[in-house]
């Protein structure tokens, strides 16, 4: 099978050094990988951290970056009922610098993103890939959903560059062990690594249970018994104790998110697409379909063959688990970085630079049109479809919160001056309740309340609350709690009044995920 792949691929074209089955390799052969590419990699990374920042000035905030800006100004804690502390602690130190700066508020995410794209090209060089593939991996990374969502603030921006860089450690640390001179601080800055993803998604154990599993059953088993590896551990536990604690005396609100994500799976076609065209249609998807395989069967790969392994069981987690389809995004890089490397020895062929080279213009034109760089009025008249994903859809989420603040203060305002300081403001959804919140410093509005997921850990409705403007669709037991009911704007906000149920009753009552 392997000769197959090889000769498929023209593998005779790029393995000239690397070890063949029967053929002893010596260490100077090993330590003989390229050097890192820095140049062609940061002029990658440099352009698309320079378009992102581009696109952070524009059209406003989107409801998760308003929902993390909120809870961590207002209700900053050691944990939440839908992530872990460290964005928005992070949302809130970026509105404090700056505030109202969406460029300042996103730039966490630009450098994460940029920190995927030169760790997945590190990767690429781990592999043997020199100037040429090193930034092919970077730029393909770019071309993934991984540097797309990183327009936003949020946990499913940061998380995937925690991935690439323990990949990378993980990849680095085999090679080095493979070569007889193992460095076990790699397994110590894992461990460092997990304990900032643990901050920001409770993901990354399922890459660490794979890891083990595959690690058991291919090696390096020698892994698993070095006590670096279980200091990085314990740092990692050690640093998600507050947390845990904060999760305990809540009950462990975060393992409801499970069935909250489970309820929103797409289907088992819709999961596969998504996580496909993640990756990038041009050119990602191409290279994950090269280098997955090629892991397994590249002989001088073989001491990685538990890494890649480890990824497809943690898909195949998701996939089973029903999870969301962006969570792939910590899976694509060292797929990428090996296709990278193969694409590049192929390259030799006119034929194949040719192919190489289309694939490249087609994703620079579709990272270009999907990146919101341009004014709105220009952005609105590109095509959107499920396919090619354009800056269109970019002005819809984020012209969202603006719109809504607006449409509130209105309904807000017709209100009789009277009842106001008997009138709560309570949202349906979360995304509602933050929308109100963080412009309340502008608008004069009260705080918002929301019995919905994170928002119901931030507080009731104070007694003196007779009557709410609630947005949203009221629920029975909502409008049996109160006497009358009067629509304010139709299909969005409605006026309660005469509340009989104490509220220390009712939110409990309340409650949605």
């Amino acid at each position: 099978m392997r000769r197959g792949f090889e000769e498929a691929l023209g593998m005779a074209d790029i393995t000239a050094g690397l070890r063949q089955p029967g053929r002893s390799t010596t260490a100077e052969e090993h330590q003989n990988i390229p050097k890192v590419a820095w140049g062609p990699i940061l002029l990658v990374a440099g352009a698309v951290g320079t378009a992102l920042l581009i696109a952070s000035r524009d059209y406003g905030y989107f409801f998760d970056e308003a929902y993390f800006v909120v809870a961590g100004r207002d209700h900053l804690s050691w944990g939440y009922f839908d992530q872990p502390p460290l964005v928005p602690a992070l949302a809130a130190l970026m509105d404090r610098i700056a505030p109202g700066s969406l460029l300042v508020l996103r730039l966490p995410a630009t450098l994460a993103a940029v920190g995927g794209m030169i760790g997945t090209a590190l990767i690429a060089r781990e592999f043997g890939g020199g100037r040429g593939a090193q930034p092919l991996a970077a730029f393909a990374y770019a071309c993934s959903i991984c540097v797309t969502l990183a327009h936003w603030l949020a946990t499913y921006s940061m998380d995937p560059a925690c991935w690439v860089l323990l990949i990378w450690l993980i990849v680095r640390w085999t090679r080095l062990n493979a070569e007889g001179r193992a460095n076990d601080r790699l397994l110590l800055y894992a461990g460092l690594i997990t304990a900032v993803s643990l901050q920001i998604k409770f993901l990354v154990p399922a890459l660490w249970v794979a890891l083990f599993s595959t690690a058991l059953v291919f090696g390096p088993r020698r892994m698993l018994g070095r006590p670096a590896l279980w200091l990085g551990a314990a740092v990692a536990t050690a640093a998600t104790v507050p947390n845990l604690i904060w999760q305990q005396h809540n009950n462990w609100p975060y393992t409801h998110m499970s069935e909250v994500v489970a309820a929103e799976f797409p289907g088992l076609g819709r999961f596969l697409w998504d996580s496909a065209v993640g990756a990038g249609l041009a050119v990602g998807l191409p290279l994950v379909a090269v280098g997955l395989p090629a892991l397994f069967l590249v002989p001088r790969w073989r001491p990685y063959r538990f890494v890649a392994a480890a990824l497809i069981l943690v898909f195949l987690g998701y996939l089973v688990m029903h999870g969301r389809s962006y969570y792939v995004c910590g899976l694509y890089a060292a797929p990428l970085a090996a296709g990278a490397v193969i694409v590049t020895g192929l390259c030799r062929r006119v034929s194949i630079r040719a192919v190489v080279a289309t694939a490249v213009a087609a994703g620079t034109i579709l990272f270009v049109a999907a990146i919101p760089i341009y004014p709105r009025s220009v952005a609105e008249r590109l095509p959107d479809t499920d396919v090619i994903m354009t800056a269109r859809g970019f002005v819809r989420s984020d012209t969202m919160v603006g719109d809504f603040s607006d449409i509130v203060v209105a309904a807000y305002d017709s209100l009789p001056p009277e009842m106001k300081p008997h009138i709560a403001i309570v949202a349906e959804s979360y995304p509602f309740a933050a929308i109100v919140d963080l412009y309340r410093g502008k608008t004069g509005l009260p705080r918002a309340y929301s019995p919905h997921r994170g928002y119901y850990y931030f507080g009731t409705p104070p007694e003196t609350a007779t009557a709410i403007l609630y947005l949203g669709t009221p629920t029975p037991t909502l409008t049996a709690a109160f006497t009358s009911s009067e629509t304010v704007t139709p299909d969005l906000a409605t006026l309660l009044v005469g509340r009989k149920t104490p509220w220390t009753t009712l939110w409990p009552q309340l409650r949605a995920q």
